[in-house]
């Protein structure tokens, strides 16, 4: 496979919004960059947007650090992240099959055991199109947008996501669990989240109902993008109880992935996406999943923001397309149009 080297100039813009806008790197700041050779573009747009504002900056491939795909924390990473003692740190890098347990390990690494205020720009998955496309948005709309959305969510006790494509699920939230606004401007240590950016999510109570979905995450979004035959959840209790799609490959394959973790089945995650700048699916997940719209991930329900009280070592995302929502009975978004 051939990898760019490097980015165009609407690449390169994108990485200066990303270091500028939604890092806010300064002078003073450490920046400490990990890529893998597939995204090599990537990391060198960022690295080079970066040493044009400050001279301490230290850029690491996952190669070097450990054989793929990581299933823990490399000690060589973790020794040259407290000798580097970074203040912003970026993960630009594709995701390998069981490498979630290693993402899940970093941040809380990188924000919280280093004790340097670290903040965190996650961008698995990136590429030199979504480097063009979502890293370019205005982010301050964006960010506006997310506030207002987190604002009607985190009052929440009921939610009902409905589609033309057959998506029909009814949520329900406990108020004492968190909902988190992912703006994309993360300038205060110790604040985190995924470029490209626009989200709000939290761990959902319960789901009961029909999911369907266009596209998945985790390692699905690389193999697959854009699903040519949509995967459809049954979901009870919070709880995925079958899974269909004509392609049977794909349906077994899901449905061994989510049985593989304690927790695998379980709805971890419900978020709405706010990226307004956002209107069609890529296949890429990282940024997909910020569309106007909703997610619902299976596994792993970032215990650490949202206060849920279990975990997984799974966290598969899925994605409905073109959804109405309705927040206890006042509609929100339809057909993937905000009422704000």
């Amino acid at each position: 496979m051939n990898t760019p080297t490097s980015l165009d100039p609407e690449g390169r813009e994108g990485a200066r919004v990303a270091v500028r806008t939604c890092m806010a790197v300064q002078p003073s700041d450490r920046v400490f960059i990990i890529t893998d050779e597939e995204t090599m573009a990537v990391g060198a747009a960022l690295l080079a947007e970066a040493q044009a504002i400050t001279q301490e900056t230290r850029l690491i491939t996952l190669e070097e650090v450990g054989t793929r795909p990581l299933l823990a924390l490399p000690v060589p990473l973790q020794t040259a992240l407290r000798d580097f003692k970074p203040t912003v740190t970026f993960f630009a890098a594709q995701g390998q099959p069981g490498e979630i347990a290693f993402r899940l390990l970093l941040r809380p690494f990188s924000l919280k055991e280093l004790g340097t205020g670290a903040r965190h720009g996650h961008m698995i998955g990136i590429s030199p199109e979504l480097m063009r496309d979502g890293m370019r948005g205005d982010y301050q709309q964006i960010a506006a947008v997310t506030r207002a959305v987190w604002e009607k969510a985190r009052r929440a006790r009921q939610m009902q996501v409905t589609s033309r494509k057959g998506t029909d699920l009814a949520v329900q939230f406990d108020p004492l669990l968190k909902w988190v606004p992912c703006t994309g401007l993360y300038h205060k240590p110790g604040e985190w989240g995924n470029l490209p950016e626009g989200e709000t999510y939290t761990s959902p109570a319960r789901a009961d109902g029909v999911l369907v979905a266009d596209e998945l995450g985790d390692h699905f979004s690389a193999r697959y993008g854009v699903l040519a035959t949509p995967v459809t959840f049954h979901l009870e209790n919070g709880w995925v109880t079958g899974v269909e799609c004509a392609d049977e490959g794909i349906r077994r394959e899901v449905w061994d992935y989510l049985n593989s973790a304690e927790n695998g089945r379980r709805a971890g995650e419900f978020a709405i996406g706010t990226n307004v700048g956002l209107t069609r699916l890529t296949g890429n997940l990282l940024q997909d999943e910020k569309i106007p719209g909703i997610h619902v991930a299976f596994g792993n329900p970032y215990p650490e923001m949202t206060g849920a009280q279990w975990s997984s070592r799974v966290h598969v995302d899925v994605i409905p397309t073109e959804c109405t929502i309705d927040v206890d009975g006042e509609r929100l978004m339809t057909a993937g149009r905000f009422h704000l």
